[in-house]
């Protein structure tokens, strides 16, 4: 499987940082913080990274367009997540980098216009940059932050800047192994 981006040792650190507005507190009062700017934002489409984070979503009713999982909490294996009336799609993506296999299963389910569950085999983390740099702008990216919140990203030109550039800084080409 061909690798799109491999992650610096240098940018580490840096994507530990919040890319987005944090929101502390449980996730019913972070999801209820995430309903009322989605309803004054009319986002075109929301976006959730993670797996408590899509199932929250999913959970409250959120309008969202793509959920990304890997069956990981914590770096610890969970349930698969199932969601009724969205079509499935299974990418392979090692901790650590980002395949174009990924990239082109985001990048299409933004475009598609339907409800896509992408399920990946490795970790799905990283595909947070791929969702920022492709989602209509205005559209709204939700991931955890383990241990604080939750993180909501609003995709403008300059979100989409910063994460083209993260991207850019990444190490590309080669195999996943």
């Amino acid at each position: 499987m061909a690798v799109a981006y491999c992650v610096t040792p240098e940018l580490r650190a840096r994507l530990k940082v919040p890319f987005g507005v944090l929101i502390r507190g449980s996730f019913a009062e972070a999801m209820h913080e995430l309903q009322s700017i989605a309803a004054k934002d009319k986002p075109p489409v929301i976006v959730g990274v993670g797996d408590t984070v899509s199932r929250n979503l999913v959970a409250f009713g959120v309008e969202a367009g793509l959920l990304v999982t890997d069956s990981l909490r914590r770096r610890r294996r969970v349930a698969p997540a199932v969601f009724s009336g969205w079509r499935v799609v299974h990418v392979r993506n090692p901790a650590g980098v980002i395949t174009e296999e990924a990239v082109a299963a985001v990048r299409a389910a933004l475009a598609g216009g339907e409800r896509v569950h992408v399920v990946v085999d490795g970790e799905e983390d990283l595909l947070t940059l791929i969702a920022v740099a492709f989602a209509a702008e205005g559209s709204l990216v939700v991931y955890g932050q383990p241990g604080e919140g939750l993180v909501v990203v609003r995709v403008t030109a300059e979100k989409r800047g910063e994460a083209l550039g993260l991207l850019k800084a990444m190490e590309t080409g080669g195999k996943a192994k």
